[in-house]
């Protein structure tokens, strides 16, 4: 009995001392619950750019980008693609702040205005021959329409941040906004174009902006109201005869989900075929799958073909080793 009064006193004095457990954390719970309160008193941080953030070496950086593209870049060019005018705008309002006159608080620096307009330029030029040479039975309305789409803001800056242009850019933006993004973008290919020529820089446009159009229907791309009135036009201009709808199967056609798949006929020849809801649907599907085959823009179409720029590369290096 001694011993056990003897046990209670020394555990009431000490306290009980239990073995940690592998792998529980029992401050971990509490910290982040107090990180989670702070960051809700604090708001939301400022996000700060690249340049400003430690461990960042600009000039590498820089000639890192060349690299990792794979591309022969002027890096005189290339840093000055990725000045933006606001950001010089900015720089020289700090140093007039800090007291110097007006001649010292210059930057010797130019923006990338100049390039990004010879950058635009170029890609719309590229994109149109190109894709004139590869769709020629696409209509100009047609071809525009996927300019347009490649060249379209979304587009350029979902390309700019997955090449990491957003880090490398010299802005008072922060982040930036998707105006200056694309400017900077085309500031890129245009320094690219100075740089290397157009061949590379058509490559280049050919590696990043034409294969935004992988698995894109003709129609995400272009916006059509009436395609059977186009279908029709096209193929007046033909010379075939105009197509005749004819319901060629149906399911379900007193539930709620039917379908209905109506075929065209011209000169009694089946041309395409398509489904819907209702019969005007599936007419209209139809109409837009012949359209998909006389256009070139089939599901089952060929992948694009590279050969002529690898023949024009075997070329010159067989050249070169002569």
């Amino acid at each position: 009995m001694s011993l056990l009064l003897l046990g209670l006193r020394s555990v009431a004095a000490t306290g009980l001392r239990c073995p940690p457990v592998r792998g529980k954390k029992r401050w971990l719970w509490p910290y982040l619950r107090y990180l989670k309160r702070k960051a809700a008193l604090e708001g939301p941080t400022k996000p700060v750019p690249r340049l400003q953030q430690p461990n960042f070496d600009y000039h590498a950086e820089i000639v890192a980008f060349s690299k990792r593209l794979h591309e022969t870049f002027s890096i005189q060019l290339l840093k000055t693609a990725f000045v933006s005018p606001s950001y010089l705008l900015q720089e020289e309002s700090r140093r007039r702040d800090l007291g110097l006159d007006r001649e010292t608080a210059a930057l010797n620096l130019q923006d990338n205005e100049a390039l990004a307009e010879v950058g635009s330029e170029f890609t719309a030029s590229y994109l149109t021959s190109t894709l004139q040479q590869a769709f020629p039975n696409l209509p100009r309305a047609g071809l525009e329409a996927v300019v347009d789409y490649l060249t379209s803001q979304e587009v350029m800056c979902h390309v700019a941040q997955n090449l990491c242009v957003e880090d490398l850019a010299l802005s008072s933006e922060c982040p930036l906004s998707p105006d200056t993004l694309q400017k900077t973008f085309s500031a890129v290919i245009g320094a690219l174009l100075e740089s290397s020529g157009p061949d590379t820089t058509g490559r280049f446009l050919q590696d990043f902006l034409l294969s935004q159009m992988i698995g894109k229907d003709l129609f995400d791309l272009w916006s059509v109201t009436d395609p059977m009135s186009l279908l029709v036009e096209q193929l007046s201009q033909r010379n075939i005869p105009l197509p005749e709808p004819r319901i060629t199967r149906q399911s379900g056609a007193t539930t709620v989900l039917p379908v209905y798949f109506v075929g065209l006929y011209c000169d009694k020849k089946l041309i395409s075929e398509g489904p819907g809801e209702t019969v005007i649907a599936a007419e209209e599907e139809a109409a837009r799958v012949a359209l998909r085959k006389m256009f070139g823009f089939a599901e089952n179409r060929r992948p694009w073909n590279y050969s002529p720029y690898k023949r024009d590369i075997r070329d010159k290096q067989a050249a070169l080793t002569s």
